[in-house]
């Protein structure tokens, strides 16, 4: 390791005030592939709450759309992509106080992941900022987040308020469809020989969109 993720997490957070809005709205346009019916935020105060923080760029200081947690500070989001995701930058939009989160930590493919999971070890953890703009983009280990198809954040603290508040979880990547194993794979009768069957494996293309 090379120190990334303590501290302030330098080396991963990064302000990005020179790109093009519109060129950011379109960067963070990874919402649209969540699964939302199977989008789910632990802890939450209020039930689906946590869907409303997973919105378009250029909504993402609208108050009026927030999750803040309920019986103390942490928050779980259980986030299902409609195919695979290669994640490359977190924004997290808070409040100017102590609500706003100090410490998240990431899961890759843990579908269903509850607080008793998160006492494993993460894939990635950050020390966050107050980002009241979206001006704060904190950069994943993309060889680590390739081939998400399921990202779990967990915020595990803030900066010393009895619950967290989030107004918008931003994520940035590509998206290409994804491929069920056990679709391309063959189940051989007892009576068949394996070699007869070999042209039935099915390999799975990958489709990019830009």
């Amino acid at each position: 390791m090379s120190g990334h993720g303590h501290g302030h997490g330098h080396g991963q957070c990064q302000c990005e005030g020179h790109v093009d809005p519109a060129e950011r709205g379109l960067e963070y346009g990874l919402f649209r592939k969540i699964d939302q019916e199977r989008l789910e935020c632990l802890n939450e105060a209020s039930e689906g709450s946590g869907k409303l923080v997973f919105k378009p760029w250029e909504e993402r200081q609208d108050r009026t759309k927030f999750v803040e947690s309920d019986d103390d500070e942490e928050l779980l989001f259980n986030i299902p992509f409609t195919g695979n995701v290669k994640l490359k930058g977190i924004i997290i939009i808070g409040d100017d106080d102590d609500t706003h989160p100090s410490e998240m930590r990431l899961y890759k493919n843990i579908a269903h992941m509850s607080f008793d999971d998160t006492g494993r070890e993460p894939d990635q953890v950050f020390q966050l900022s107050r980002d009241l703009t979206g001006e704060v983009e904190y950069t994943t280990k993309i060889a680590r987040f390739s081939n998400v198809h399921h990202l779990s954040i967990h915020i595990t603290k803030n900066f010393g308020a009895e619950t967290s508040k989030i107004y918008y979880v931003g994520l940035r990547g590509e998206w290409s469809e994804g491929h069920r194993h056990e679709v391309t794979l063959c189940t051989y009768e007892a009576s068949a020989n394996p070699m007869d069957h070999k042209i039935d494996l099915i390999t799975p293309q990958t489709h990019f969109i830009t």
